[in-house]
């Protein structure tokens, strides 16, 4: 029988995540060193004997957790251990909040660099800017001391309602600026961008599925049809997946009622299948998908039950292929595991994940060896696992969703003065560095055309083409920047007018003229005939 409901969360579906056997090690009663067959060593009993027996001093809990890892990574790619420091940092990224400071920042130079503070949050509310630098949390200097991403994180996160202080060096600012933050809610986003295209077309980009994504992008929708929107772009490229309650939520906005969005099955799971309720509210709009290489989970969950029920396009190249289903166990010590239990399967029967042999952690860069990314012929299909949509059209299996229409990585662009600037992130520097210079005029603009304009204005290229020779010592050879500007100029103006009260929408907004997988679903029709 058909579901009109979903499973608890059991069934989230999270890329790279998983957690379990060590809920049998806590079950130790005791140790016998001889083993009851020749194929079953108790693992418990070995390990308590190793803790009572071993002749030197051993951290019998972080053995186990070797051990436990290593159990998990030979089934398969996505059943995991995950420590308890690690655990929080995976859910808070799906839950829709966590607890922190309420800024966005990047590591630059060895230091925390603010990219932009949260509007409402904690850091706003006590003077901190955009482009303000980390120089001290507390009493631990965190600049030139080569910190993480993780080593900030920990620093700056913390319950709600605690305080964390710290230093700020700030541009024109001689001495270092003191603030008390206090920690609060800070809610993740899992859409970056939605804003319409031209009058008829909304985009929407969306990063992960997380407990908010629906809500998202429903509010979104509302938004985007009041200003007259009749068809939708919906970007999913790098869309890692999420909770798989959402991508179910999100296709049945546009599948009618009894619709199949997925199934799944295991060893010791029964087939389970989701539909359409029915009660979706985009049932009339023109969709187009856009996926890559990059989307995984329930980014294919939800490309898969648009392309089988024939209800929109699939644009770009073939996705990730990670079907597994992952159920989550949480133990008291604040570990967990996710340990698959079954696969995901789209309407017509095909299995989303792709086989994990020995090279599946190089699928990805074989891809690229192969051809697959610049070239439609050089795609892998499995042509013995046919399928059918709803209106008869063959579909493959073989793991990943392969797009309708594929749209191939340019390498024509790449000119060595764009590759050389590239491998050092100059053009990522530089915006950082106009945001520096042009910090109180860009903070002000919220109107493209104003930006756009602006910009202009300033000299971008002129002024980006000095820093790249003075600082990282790259010069274009004759003739190169006038191939290179065609493609770098938008990028250098999506980077630095993301600086604006515009942020992500400016960068989408530069992108837009030289992404061909969107120019791609501008130019074909949303709709399957």
């Amino acid at each position: 029988m058909k579901k009109q409901h979903l499973m608890p969360l059991i069934y989230s579906a999270i890329l790279a995540t998983g957690i379990l056997f060590g809920i049998y090690i806590a079950k130790s009663n005791g140790i016998t060193a001889t083993p009851k067959s020749s194929d079953n060593f108790y693992i418990n009993d070995i390990f308590s004997l190793i803790d009572k027996e071993y002749v030197d001093t051993i951290n019998i809990n972080e053995l186990q957790n070797k051990a436990i890892t290593h159990i998990l990574e030979s089934m398969d790619p996505h059943s995991e251990y995950i420590k308890p420091d690690v655990l929080d940092d995976v859910n808070d990224n799906l839950h829709g909040s966590f607890h922190g400071i309420g800024v966005s920042f990047r590591i630059e130079k060895d230091t925390i660099a603010i990219i932009n503070t949260i509007k409402g949050g904690p850091s706003e509310k006590v003077g901190i800017l955009a482009g303000d630098r980390i120089i001290y949390v507390g009493d631990t200097l965190v600049a030139g001391t080569k910190v993480t991403n993780k080593d900030a994180m920990r620093l700056l996160k913390g319950p709600k309602k605690t305080k964390v202080d710290v230093k700020i060096k700030r541009r024109g600012v001689e001495e270092l600026l003191d603030f008390t933050i206090v920690r609060d809610v800070i809610p993740t986003h899992s859409i970056d961008v939605a804003y319409m295209i031209d009058d008829n077309i909304g985009f929407i980009k969306m990063t992960k599925f997380s407990a908010t994504t629906h809500k998202e992008f429903v509010e979104a929708v509302k938004k985007l049809k009041a200003e007259g929107m009749t068809q939708l772009i919906l970007d999913l490229r790098d869309n890692t997946g999420g909770y798989f309650d959402q991508s179910w939520k999100l296709a049945n906005e546009f599948l009618g009622r009894g619709q199949l969005v997925v199934y799944m099955q295991g060893r010791n799971r029964p087939r389970d299948e989701f539909d359409a309720d029915g009660r979706g509210k985009l049932q009339d709009i023109e969709l187009s998908v856009l996926i890559n290489e990059g989307s995984a989970s329930s980014s294919e969950i939800f490309a898969g039950a648009i392309q089988d029920n024939d209800r929109g396009v699939i644009i770009g190249r073939r996705s990730f292929g990670k079907g597994l289903v992952q159920e989550p166990v949480n133990f008291t010590d604040g570990s967990g595991i996710r340990l698959t239990v079954a696969r995901f399967y789209t309407p017509s029967g095909r299995c989303i994940q792709k086989p994990y042999d020995k090279n599946y952690d190089y699928d990805i860069y074989e891809r690229y060896a192969h051809g697959e990314m610049t070239s439609a012929d050089s795609m892998k299909i499995d042509t013995t696992s046919v399928y059918y949509t709803l209106k008869g059209r063959h579909v493959y299996g073989g793991g990943g969703i392969i797009p309708d229409i594929f749209v191939p990585i340019d390498t024509t662009k790449a000119t060595d003065f764009y590759v050389k600037c590239n491998r050092k992130a100059t053009s990522v520097r530089f915006a950082q560095t106009m945001f520096d210079k042009y910090r109180g005029a860009l903070a002000s603009i919220n109107d493209f055309a104003v930006l756009d304009t602006y910009l202009d204005g300033i000299d971008l290229a002129s002024q980006f083409l000095d820093y790249a020779a003075r600082i990282d010592g790259i010069k274009p050879e004759k003739g190169e920047w006038e191939k290179s500007a065609e493609y770098m100029m938008p990028q250098l103006k999506a980077l630095v007018g993301r600086f604006s009260k515009l942020g992500d929408e400016a960068f989408h907004r530069y992108y837009i003229p030289i992404d061909d997988t969107i120019q791609s679903a501008l130019k074909n029709s949303s709709v399957i005939d």
